[in-house]
């Protein structure tokens, strides 16, 4: 099944551009609740995803400043751990499985490499849930 089913647009989702500051990166997340978002440039291209573990690792490494110091402070600067692979807007599902494991969302990008949005992993799961489920039923029916 075609993931445009399950895509959460990027207007209805937290992204950062790639001049954000650490500062304002961290903001962003806790203000959201998310422990990871998408990273863009002014065009619009998926450049990554950064998440609350490579933020505290940078701040580690820089003998933990105060808040207002991480403004001064790129997130591209920021190492990241994991290179969050983003998928096209015509892949399936199935191909969503395996990358969900170790992401939260996956990022989708259009034809020329813009981000149009993110499948969650809860959509996904769900999707494979609701097949199960759908199976077990046939199974109980005798089917």
């Amino acid at each position: 099944m075609n993931i445009a089913f399950f895509l959460k647009p990027k207007i209805e989702t937290v992204y950062i551009d790639k001049k954000s500051s650490v500062r304002q990166t961290i903001e962003k997340m806790e203000h959201h609740r998310y422990s990871a978002v998408p990273i863009i440039d002014k065009d619009g291209k998926y450049l990554g995803t950064i998440t609350e573990g490579d933020l505290l690792w940078f701040i580690k490494k820089k003998k933990f400043p105060d808040l207002f110091e991480l403004e001064d402070s790129s997130i591209m600067d920021v190492p990241r751990r994991v290179n969050n692979k983003s998928v096209p807007i015509h892949a399936e599902i199935e191909e969503l499985l395996c990358l969900s494991i170790d992401q939260n969302f996956v990022p989708v990008v259009d034809d020329q490499g813009i981000f149009i949005g993110i499948v969650t992993r809860r959509a996904i799961l769900d999707f494979f849930y609701s097949k199960t489920q759908s199976i077990e039923n046939l199974l109980e029916r005798g089917y």
